[in-house]
């Protein structure tokens, strides 16, 4: 499958189009809204479920196989979100919310990013490991917790603030459901997949709606800083996806595991992270996070990212 065709089959998805008609709604003046308990109601749903089906990967693999991986993307996951908080902050002279929902967006990973990843790698002869799904949910969460310290930390004691963070419940409901999903293992997914698993997407396309409207009721911001955020939102992936093959390949990935963990390293949320932001950063300005992550970078990782992130394992890999 080549990277158009990967293109293709990603931005028609459902959940793509349905962020592509909210924003059309909102620029339209359609009356078209969510209620607010609606809302939260499937910000509440999706958080956990991501929580709970990463903690079930997490039991079925073996300690020793996911030691030095597992070692590798959590020096990523608080990396990446570091990184993104700081060059935000200086290049795109946003403001301290702005900056941390910008970096819970690029520490966080975009699972369809992955599946993309996956697939370009088992096509060109590269098998990528069997337990990388569960460094996704590795990935996933630290870089959301720390993007959320980052921006609560000034002006107060960072104890208080990191209490905030942890306690908020966007990040009781993934760590929550990561733990849940850990203990209970599949055995425990299978009794509640009806509800946590084949209704997911339907969810993630209503949320995704919403978020195409917030995202175009705040597009005059853009107009500040536009060019910059393409730069940010390209520039960055490929210093995170050349560091995520340089790790993985310490960590003693293949050339295929190595060019999956780039891609995810290089990604940027578009489903945990919006969530998470909504509720724990509500002042952030939409636009700026959704159009960086979903506009910008995720379709850059599909056409152009994920085969430099292999060129780059190759190279490595020797």
């Amino acid at each position: 499958m080549d990277a158009l065709e990967l293109l293709r089959l990603n931005l028609l998805s459902p959940m793509v189009l349905a962020f592509a008609l909210g924003v059309a709604a909102r620029l339209l003046k359609s009356d078209l809204a969510f209620p607010e308990a609606l809302y939260t109601a499937l910000s509440i749903y999706l958080l956990f479920a991501i929580g709970f089906k990463g903690g079930v990967e997490l039991s079925k693999t073996p300690v020793v196989l996911l030691l030095l991986p597992a070692l590798a993307t959590l020096f990523l996951a608080l990396l990446r979100p570091l990184s993104g908080y700081l060059l935000a902050r200086r290049f795109l002279g946003v403001g301290r919310a702005d900056a941390g929902a910008l970096a819970a967006h690029y520490g966080s990973v975009s699972a369809v990013t992955f599946l993309a990843a996956l697939t370009f790698a088992q096509g060109v002869g590269h098998r990528p490991e069997g337990f990388l799904p569960t460094l996704v949910a590795l990935l996933e969460v630290p870089g959301i917790v720390l993007a959320l310290l980052l921006a609560k930390r000034g002006g107060g004691n960072l104890g208080e603030a990191f209490r905030e963070v942890l306690t908020g419940k966007s990040v009781v409901l993934l760590l929550g459901g990561l733990l849940i999903g850990a203990l209970s293992g599949e055995a425990g997914m299978e009794r509640v997949k009806p509800f946590f698993v084949d209704p997911f997407y339907g969810a993630l396309t209503l949320f995704l709606l919403d978020l195409g409207m917030v995202a175009a009721s705040r597009f005059a911001a853009l107009r500040q800083v536009g060019l910059r955020l393409l730069l940010f939102g390209t520039l960055l992936p490929l210093l995170h996806g050349a560091l995520g093959v340089w790790v993985g390949h310490l960590a003693g990935l293949s050339p295929g595991g190595a060019t999956v963990l780039g891609a995810m390293s290089a990604s940027a949320s578009y489903i945990a992270a919006p969530a998470a932001v909504r509720i724990a950063l509500p002042e952030a300005n939409p636009s700026l996070y959704l159009t960086a992550s979903l506009a910008v970078t995720f379709p850059f990782n599909l056409v152009l990212g994920i085969p430099v992130y292999h060129a780059i394992a190759k190279w490595i890999g020797g």
